[in-house]
């Protein structure tokens, strides 16, 4: 069901230029620009509770003035995307963690990955393909590589399987990776989750110019719920107006999912990026500051919606697509 009308936020026209770098993410969220005299107003329209902050007077304003339109597509600079109201499954992403442990040879794993995976994956059409590594600003003390792979179909993961082995320059390249002896593994474990994109972030997305600064960090969230009914009430709180915030506080989602098979099932996971490590502590500041989050927060059927919160602070690997 689409976003309702009674929900609406002004925002300046940063919020246009910023929504611009994703052409295919807010497929969600409709554009309504109206134009008041000398001003120039952006109205993104959300979820059923932050109108207070537009007001009915300033929407009768616009409707008499017949400057509110709800047009089939929306612009967002030279592409456009149909303003459908359901874009979850457009993609799926497996989130795999290869667990070194403490006689891992992460060397091997990574010559894998950047040698003989990525590249045959890239021969497959499959991408961009992210992997990462704990930063310095992690917690959790893990030793494991984590990778990303988006399939634009579910039965790729298959596909791909038997593509890799039958492709004869991969399996050249994964030689010595795959033929490591039962005692002598080059991780201790592969750990996988299985994630179908949700409605207000469809597809991942990689903004232009991230993969030369290096000095980005990410985060990797994993969000766990109670219950299956209780994760979908947590996506549709994403859906309906968590997102926007993000981009406003400079919060740059990659790809955000619902997993559909995995060892924490019911959750979402995300993943998001920022300039640098003072940048990311910046934005969470930010987020937990912004108005709209207060008030987005405490709406009485989000409560509650997250158990458990698994997060990963994580620095790119040289060969890393995303």
């Amino acid at each position: 069901m689409m976003c309702p009308v009674a929900d609406a936020r002004v925002c300046g026209d940063r919020h246009l230029s910023r929504l611009g770098r994703y052409a295919d993410a807010p497929s969600r969220w409709i554009m309504l620009v109206g134009s008041m005299g000398p001003y120039r107003s952006i109205l993104l329209l959300e979820s059923p509770f932050m109108f207070v902050r537009l007001g009915w007077s300033m929407l009768a304003s616009f409707v008499l003035a017949g400057l509110l339109m709800t047009p089939p597509t929306v612009s967002y600079g030279e592409d456009e995307t149909s303003v459908t109201d359901d874009g979850a499954g457009t993609q799926f992403y497996e989130v795999r963690t290869y667990v070194l442990g403490e006689d891992g040879d992460a060397e091997a794993v990574d010559a894998y990955l950047q040698d003989a995976l990525i590249p045959a994956l890239q021969r497959q059409g499959i991408g961009p393909v992210g992997a990462f590594a704990p930063s310095a600003s992690d917690t959790n003390k893990l030793n494991s590589i984590f990778v990303v792979l988006p399939y634009d179909q579910l039965g790729q993961l298959e596909t791909s399987r038997q593509a890799l082995a039958n492709d004869a320059a991969y399996q050249a390249a994964a030689a010595e990776y795959l033929g490591r002896s039962h005692d002598n593994p080059p991780y201790q474990r592969i750990h996988s989750e299985l994630l179908s994109s949700i409605a207000c972030w469809p597809k991942a997305k990689v903004p232009a110019g991230l993969l030369s600064n290096s000095d980005r960090v990410y985060e990797l969230r994993l969000y766990e719920s109670a219950t299956e009914r209780i994760a979908d009430t947590k996506i549709e709180m994403f859906n309906s107006g968590e997102v926007p915030i993000f981009l406003d506080c400079d919060i740059t989602p990659i790809f955000m999912g619902r997993c559909v098979a995995g060892a924490h099932m019911p959750s979402m996971t995300y993943l998001t990026s920022y300039e640098n490590e003072a940048a990311r502590l910046a934005s969470w500041k930010a987020f937990v500051k912004h108005p709209d989050w207060k008030v987005l927060k405490v709406v009485p059927k989000y409560d509650g919606t997250v158990s458990r919160i698994d997060k990963f602070v994580l620095q790119p690997k040289p060969y890393s697509q995303m």
